[in-house]
């Protein structure tokens, strides 16, 4: 093996180990599904590996992977698999996620949309411009859905889930 051939393999590797509990996270979040979420994660890091793009620092290497993990679990929403397969069980959740599991739970329970802006800003500790970025959406758009997905789970903590659903 090449050295230039081994310097990329652990840089690989490095990455993986880096950023794979965030895809993970993010791809739980965003699509409910454990094995999904799994498959999202390896998705993301085989797209990295085959094109191998340059990052002028971490914070974009860290962007590119979240939008990378983003477009790949928007792509699992749309595939007709989705369709002709449901959900088998209750998404185990991390150790990550284990201090307040009821909050977490209940942020699953949000609508898509909502959960993505609560995970990024909380989770990950963007900012709403950030977020914005990221998501290509007006900043405007994404304070509206973070103030409104504060209101849901403040009115479910508090006793909201009989006029659900």
């Amino acid at each position: 093996m090449e050295t230039s051939e081994l310097n990329r393999n652990e840089y690989v590797a490095l990455l993986v180990n880096k950023y794979s509990d965030m895809v993970l996270r993010l791809a739980l979040t965003h699509l409910g599904n454990l094995a999904d979420a799994q498959d999202v994660c390896q998705e993301v890091f085989i797209k990295f590996f085959k094109r191998q793009p340059h990052f002028t620092s971490e914070e974009h290497e860290k962007a590119w992977i979240l939008r990378v993990t983003i477009n790949a679990c928007k792509d699992v929403i749309r595939s007709p698999w989705k369709k002709w397969f449901a959900t088998v069980a209750e998404v185990p959740l991390s150790n990550h996620f284990s201090t307040n599991t009821e909050v977490v739970s209940i942020v699953h329970k949000l609508p898509r949309k909502y959960r993505l802006v609560i995970h990024l800003h909380y989770y990950e500790g963007y900012k709403t411009a950030e977020i914005a970025r990221i998501l290509n959406i007006n900043e405007n758009t994404i304070r509206t859905q973070l103030k409104r997905a504060k209101e849901l789970l403040k009115s479910k903590l508090t006793g909201g889930f009989d006029d659900d659903e």
